[in-house]
């Protein structure tokens, strides 16, 4: 036969510390999700914006080349600075969660003037070429 332990002090010790537990777990969780959730939105807006300077760079219309590959709600500028197209996507994330505050995650891009196209190109410094 097979003697029983007694409950003694430690019944329901275990229910009360997952119940204490359970909110802290929940909320690395959360926290966790929405970190992964923020680095996939950087390397959405790093795509949109390499893609925006080569083909600004190339002649090309740079905001509507990365109209393409920016997460939704991004905006896109392209500016040239001499000889250089700097393209910035910046897009907006939502923590999961409503009443928590959106994150804004930035990328930028460099790409140098192709040299057929910098005798073509106006360039003006500072001034953004386009914004979705």
């Amino acid at each position: 036969m097979s003697r029983r332990r007694s409950a003694g002090r430690d019944r329901g010790s275990f229910t009360a510390e997952l119940a204490a537990g359970l909110p802290a777990l929940l909320l690395l969780l959360l926290a966790g999700l929405s970190a992964v959730n923020a680095v996939g939105t950087r390397a959405g807006c790093l795509h949109a914006a390499r893609e925006a300077a080569l083909a600004a760079s190339r002649g090309a219309d740079g905001t509507a080349a990365a109209s393409g590959a920016a997460p939704a709600g991004a905006e896109v500028t392209v500016t040239v600075d001499g000889q250089r197209i700097i393209a910035t996507v910046q897009a907006p994330v939502r923590a999961l969660g409503s009443r928590l505050p959106r994150i804004v995650v930035t990328a930028t891009a460099v790409a140098a003037l192709e040299p057929g196209v910098a005798e073509a190109a106006t360039p003006v410094p500072g001034a953004p070429a386009g914004g979705r």
